[in-house]
């Protein structure tokens, strides 16, 4: 896990403070270009290779924005978006993105009833990082 604490994103007199965004995604070449694109555009970054370690090392407090990954060995990010859920109950979740190589409508209703705020395929992740990073949904 890399981690660098960060406030949470707040305005002050019109300028946008830094997210901390945590990568939850299981191949290390995806998690390494978001992580630069991410950092380029003056954000924190705290990165998980799996979805067990996001849940058992993570606080969500600390945390703006997660990029889930669906589709990993173990806990999938489904599954993970469902914990997350179940563990916060009365605490206020980070904005979650699910990532998937998948174009899977079934699997987007799926994603977007359990709680995530968006569902972006792969491919277009990083034409969507500046939206994402930004605050809108894509």
């Amino acid at each position: 896990m890399n981690q660098t604490d960060s406030p949470n994103r707040i305005e002050k007199s019109g300028e946008t403070q830094p997210l901390t965004v945590a990568i939850v995604d299981d191949d290390p070449r995806v998690r390494e270009l978001l992580k630069e694109e991410i950092q380029d555009e003056g954000h924190h970054v705290l990165s998980f290779e799996s979805a067990e370690t996001f849940l058992d090392k993570s606080s969500l407090e600390s945390i703006d924005l997660v990029l889930l990954d669906l589709m990993m060995p173990g806990m999938n990010g489904l599954e993970c978006l469902q914990q997350l859920h179940r563990q916060a109950c009365h605490d206020k979740l980070p904005r979650i993105v699910v990532v998937s190589a998948l174009s899977d409508p079934s699997k987007q209703r799926q994603v977007l009833e359990a709680g995530a705020e968006s569902y972006v395929i792969k491919p277009d992740l990083f034409e969507r990082l500046p939206t994402l990073l930004n605050g809108s949904t894509p």
